[in-house]
């Protein structure tokens, strides 16, 4: 939002400088963003003077160029040639002395000191094109003979140069999307903190008391049909108006804030807007069928053209603001293209109404509409200020377009709105602030935010909010208004900590997530968090996650997000992509998210909703960084394998305790393994299949590991932490070839001989894998070590003999696994 600093002004007087105005916004929660300077002329006639033609002759080497004489205010007057018919001695006009940089619409250029036609010449005489300050080229400007030589330029226009504030609004403090909401809460601060400042004498806003109807000759019949949409709807009209452009004073305010002058009645509704906040529309009382303004709701489906020019089908939850025959104007968002106010128009009727912000914010985001009316709508705007800012805009338009006021003010107010009550505990506020504030100042704060005491029982206050403060509406909000006027600087820190002891279930789901990211992060891995609403067309072609199980936004800002996401694979693709669009393809990531599903049962279309979180891991690129002893090497599935397995290592979970199974291929993965603990799926790692890496424009493999991480807390729930002494006795290995069936997995040998041999046996090992001609189609041979030691003696020949039989068997009896000699 743009606040103009001298716009500002007009409502509060106040000798702070623009960097301290923005200081103070940004210190009672108006944000500011950044501050720039604005001049209604380009470059702000910096360098140009008043001068006066001494005297003027032809130019002794070209009949159409003249040689001037030209007094500057300086010792010695200039010579300058023009080739202006209209230059002649003794007329004041503008100069352009040398250094001075000229703005016109194909560009900008310097004068500087230069010979023209054998004739040296110190500057130029300007037309008003080249100041900026009109169209015209026919000839130079001639200054009124008043005008003082050597005067600068724009003090003789008086020329303003603006500061305008860039605010960063929070959704919440729409009272402050105006210049007299900005004025009023830095009057608040002012009355608190400024000494000599009185908010009555340094703040005002604009009177009406003017407003009287000037005849009754054009009233217009308003009918409410959905009160609960339009609680509030007034208007009036004026004849006799002559829509024209808008004086400099208007067009420069709206250009300031970066708005674009269409007219002068156009203008006027625009400019009460930002000055006061309420969104006002304008109609043409020519078009309105029937001398009727009926709020209601059409038809869906039914079609109607808005000022764009585009034809919108409506929804029948879509208000309207109609006349005998149809829709003029989709109430608070866009006007009508049929009903707008054009050069012919000569009467007008003025509509300030309060809509229901729900309604609002549907109608917008259906039709992709975000005007400065919605805007304001959406977040609720005061219904006490819808007369006076339609009283204020007539009176503007009367004196900038002339007419008369036609009709007195409809007002149809159907539920009229009150101060809300809120009972204020000064032990509350010193728990929540942190420091003991005075009770006279709470109340002289209060005061300055307009919050009326009307009650002052034992250890508090009863307050009154005004309605304009649609956010404050619990003790907890007015004691944030307290606090920001009072001031976050002014609240002194103190060695006293205020803690409190709580016994918190193992394992901790936080210190688990703040583990595992600091692992991965030490790893390599930078964490990346996206959004949970993503583009429904991801699970429109998914067979593993339909759409059918996903959960849809109802007004979805737009189609990229329109539902919430069923897995994190889509953002961490979209992650990749953004980087290896800026060069960055060599990558390890990870992300912490909640993933959403529903099933849809018969009966209950929002039954089964499932809330679940998730680790996702994604590797893409080169394994290690290259360099004079690092070969380059690919990332690959067993990479990213290794990591996540390290992963569940680090949370102490023994590995030999889950099943490991391949997954069947899909339209994401093209391979995948899938780690199970007591049958529920724990990690699922995989390579990601090339046709959906196709659809992201992804050329290099990309690897993703999957950690159901509800799972991943009850299998570390089952880990139990003992310690034991340092082993005083050595281990022993022994090696085993085996021949096994294609289809045993080195898991499968691995938890057959732990659980035929658990005293001794330490740790498996695979350190080779063997196929060839000469065994049959169906079988491998594993080489696999075995780690045997006893913690209480040394090991004996006879009970390494043992065990290892023992384990040999196990494996010929449930692997079908045969010992090579």
């Amino acid at each position: 939002m743009k606040i103009s600093c001298s716009w500002l002004r007009e409502y509060i007087r106040t000798g702070l400088s623009p960097e301290e105005i923005s200081a103070v916004f940004t210190s009672i929660g108006l944000e500011v963003d950044g501050m720039e300077e604005w001049c209604p002329v380009k470059g702000g006639l910096e360098g140009f003077v008043v001068g006066e033609i001494l005297t003027c002759g032809r130019h002794p080497n070209a009949d159409r160029l003249s040689v001037a004489v030209v007094d500057v205010g300086k010792d010695v007057p200039l010579t300058v040639v023009c080739g202006a018919p209209n230059v002649a001695a003794g007329q004041k006009v503008a100069v352009a002395v040398v250094g001075t940089t000229v703005y016109t619409k194909e560009g900008s250029y310097e004068i500087r000191k230069s010979k023209i036609r054998g004739v040296e010449s110190e500057g130029m005489i300007c037309a008003e094109d080249e100041l900026g300050l009109g169209d015209s080229h026919d000839g130079i400007m001639v200054l009124d003979a008043s005008a003082v030589a050597g005067t600068p330029l724009k003090s003789h226009f008086n020329v303003e140069i603006d500061r305008v504030f860039e605010i960063g609004l929070t959704p919440n403090r729409i009272d402050a999307a105006s210049h007299i909401g900005a004025a009023r809460d830095l009057a608040a601060w002012l009355e608190v903190n400024e000494p000599g400042f009185s908010r009555r004498e340094g703040f005002r806003i604009p009177p009406v008391d003017a407003f009287v109807a000037d005849h009754h000759d054009l009233p217009v019949e308003v009918t409410v049909a959905h009160t609960e949409a339009c609680p509030r709807y007034a208007g009036v009209t004026l004849s006799g108006i002559t829509v024209g452009p808008s004086p400099v004073w208007l067009q420069n305010r709206l250009r300031a804030i970066g708005l674009s002058p269409i007219n002068n009645v156009v203008d006027v509704t625009n400019f009460v807007l930002h000055e006061t906040g309420q969104p006002l529309h304008a109609f043409d009382v020519a078009k309105i069928e029937g001398g009727k303004v009926i709020v209601k709701t059409l038809p869906e489906g039914t079609p109607f053209v808005t000022l764009d020019g585009v034809e919108r089908k409506l929804a029948a939850d879509d208000l309207m603001i109609c006349d005998a025959r149809g829709g003029m104007c989709i109430g608070g968002v866009f006007g009508g293209l049929a009903s707008g106010i054009t050069s012919q128009t000569t009467s007008v009727f003025l509509e300030s109404a309060c809509f229901n912000p729900v309604y609002i914010r549907r109608t917008a985001r259906r039709h992709g509409l975000n005007t400065d009316a919605s805007f304001r709508f959406e977040r609720g705007v005061d219904p006490l200020n819808t007369v006076y800012a339609l009283q204020r805009a007539a009176l503007l338009i009367k004196a900038l377009a002339g007419g008369a006021i036609g009709s007195e003010i409809v007002d149809i107010h159907v539920r009229p709105v009150a101060a809300f009550p809120v009972h204020l505990n000064f032990a509350r506020i010193r728990k929540l602030i942190g420091a003991e504030i005075a009770p006279e100042t709470i109340e002289r704060i209060l005061a300055a935010l307009e919050i009326k005491t009307v009650g002052k029982p034992a250890g508090g206050l009863d307050v009154e909010v005004p309605p304009y403060r649609v956010d404050v509406r619990r003790e907890a909000d007015i004691i944030e208004e307290i606090l920001r006027i009072y001031g976050y600087n002014n609240v002194q820190f103190n060695d006293k900590i205020h803690s409190t002891l709580a016994y918190v279930q193992k394992p901790e789901p936080e210190k688990m997530v703040n583990t595992v990211s600091d692992f991965l992060s030490s790893c390599g891995f930078n964490e990346i968090i996206s959004n949970s609403l993503t583009k429904t067309a991801y699970y429109q072609l998914s067979a593993v996650f339909p759409a059918e199980k996903g959960v849809d936004i109802l007004n979805p800002l737009s189609q990229d997000l329109g539902c919430m996401r069923q897995t994190l694979l889509y953002g961490g693709l979209e992650a990749i992509l953004y980087n290896v669009n800026r060069r960055h393809s060599d990558l390890r990531l990870y992300e912490f998210g909640n993933c959403y599903l529903r099933e849809r049962r018969e009966g209950q279309p929002l039954a089964g909703f499932t809330e679940e979180k998730h680790l996702a891991l994604f590797i893409t690129g080169i394994k290690l960084p290259v360099n004079w002893n690092t070969p380059r090497q690919s990332a690959d599935f067993y990479t990213t394998k290794a990591y996540a397995e390290n992963v569940l290592k680090r949370l102490g979970i023994d590995l030999r305790r889950l099943r490991m199974a391949e997954a069947e291929n899909n339209d994401l993965f093209s391979e995948s393994l899938l780690y199970s603990a007591d049958g529920a799926p724990l990690l699922e790692v995989a390579t990601v299949n090339p046709t959906l890496l196709k659809r992201f424009d992804l050329k290099t493999p990309v690897y993703y590991a999957d950690f159901r991480w509800n799972e991943v807390i009850k299998a570390v729930q089952l880990v139990k932490i003992s310690c034991e002494e340092l082993p005083r006795f050595p281990d022993v290995r022994r090696d085993l070839s085996l021949l096994v069936n294609r289809q045993v997995k080195f898991a499968d040998i691995g938890r057959i001989a732990v659980a035929a041999e658990r005293k001794l046996l330490k740790d498996v090992n695979l350190f080779d894998v063997y196929e060839d001609e000469t065994m049959a189609k169906d079988k491998k041979s594993y080489a696999v070590s075995f780690t045997l030691q006893d913690m209480k003696q040394t090991l004996t020949d006879e009970q390494i003999d043992k065990a290892m039989r023992r384990i040999a068997t196990a494996l010929e009896r449930e692997a079908g696994a045969q010992v090579r000699q």
